[in-house]
């Protein structure tokens, strides 16, 4: 199966499925010498793991990570690295009564006509299982830009949208959403309830903010920045959209007001605004990079929902089994990892290609 490995110079592969016996990843291009352990892993992993709260699933996967290789006395050697998760709770017998029926939104239907064959315990390989390998490999991308800060929050449950003048990164710590207004969460709260009551799920915004990324990371034709982090955000299972800076709603800004008007201070450039979300020209400008992603509504429903058999015939499909009534709520570490993909394999290769070329106040120096 093609598709598997995303990057460049930091390159990612993933591999297991939903309900085998494990999943994995081999991460290749860390440079030697980085310190690195399980510990400095796991935490990431933790923000991820289901069952943390009523709104996700209750499927109980400890996602505790193993390094088989790359790592030796605590410092990685340039090697690739091994990562392993033991799926430990995967209940395949959920999924016995709807094997022979393709789930309405899922991607039952599209691997069967590709492949001939599905794995139909939760999804196989097309399950967002897999993204716990992503989250492992961010955490070691994260340490190749150490100095860039990469934060994500849910701010849209619904048509329930967050109030942004009461943004509060701390909060995002504090409540079972990564929600950065208090005030919105007990609205999602009930709002949620009475979904999961209905038997039906909802959707969600997630934005995510990249902090310290230096100027002039990306290419500017294919491997333009801004176009890596959509294919790597567009990646996550749900996603349907992407935006940077100001998104689909550049469309209807005059060009007066979209630019960011540029001046200088304390000797170096700065820009009034941030419409075009860190990014011109597919190369990073210093500023922030800011990305929001559109999650649909789960697939996976209590109520009766029409579709067909692998045979060829009407059928009618109701899943069981334990299924997040708003899958955005873990896409947020998810979110965060795949930028740290992103920024980790483009920090690499422009100090690949241009380390003899940049001045040191460009931040390639060290």
């Amino acid at each position: 199966m093609a598709g598997n490995s995303f990057g460049e110079a930091f390159r990612v592969t993933t591999f297991g499925e939903s309900h085998g016996p494990a999943i994995g990843a081999i991460v290749d291009g860390v440079p030697p010498r980085v310190a690195l352990s399980e510990a400095d892993i796991q935490p990431f992993l933790d923000r991820r793991k289901p069952g943390q709260s009523r709104f996700t699933t209750q499927r109980r996967e400890a996602d505790q990570v193993r390094i088989l290789s790359g790592v030796f006395e605590g410092m990685t050697t340039g090697a690739p690295i091994g990562l392993l998760i033991e799926n430990e709770d995967p209940r395949s017998k959920d999924y016995g009564a709807i094997k022979d029926l393709f789930r309405p939104g899922h991607a039952d239907y599209t691997y069967w006509r590709k492949y001939g064959i599905r794995d139909y315990r939760g999804g196989g390989r097309s399950s967002a299982r897999e993204t716990a390998m992503r989250v492992a490999a961010g955490a070691i991308a994260r340490k190749v830009v150490a100095s860039v800060s990469i934060r994500a929050a849910l701010v849209q449950v619904g048509t329930n949208a967050i109030e942004r003048a009461r943004w509060d990164w701390e909060e995002t710590e504090r409540n079972p959403f990564w929600c950065p207004d208090a005030a919105t969460v007990p609205h999602w709260v009930a709002f949620l309830d009475e979904v999961r009551r209905a038997g039906s799920s909802a959707g969600g915004i997630v934005e995510v903010v990249a902090c310290g990324v230096p100027a002039g990371l990306g290419e500017p034709v294919f491997d333009r920045l801004d176009a890596d982090l959509a294919k790597a955000l567009m990646s996550i299972p749900a996603v349907k959209g992407v935006e940077i800076g100001a998104g689909f709603a550049a469309a209807a800004m005059p060009g007066s007001d979209h630019n960011d008007a540029m001046r200088m201070a304390d000797g170096a450039v700065t820009f009034l605004s941030n419409n075009a979300g860190g990014v011109l020209g597919g190369i990073s400008t210093g500023q922030d990079i800011v990305c929001r992603i559109a999650i649909k509504p789960t697939s996976s429903l209590a109520k009766p929902q029409q579709t067909v058999s692998v045979a060829g015939e009407d059928a009618e499909i109701v899943t069981k089994g334990r299924h997040d009534p708003c899958v955005a709520i873990r896409a947020v570490p998810v979110a965060e990892a795949m930028v740290a993909l992103v920024l980790a394999d483009h920090w690499l290769r422009q100090r690949g290609q241009c380390a003899t070329a940049v001045r040191e106040d460009r931040g390639f120096n060290k």
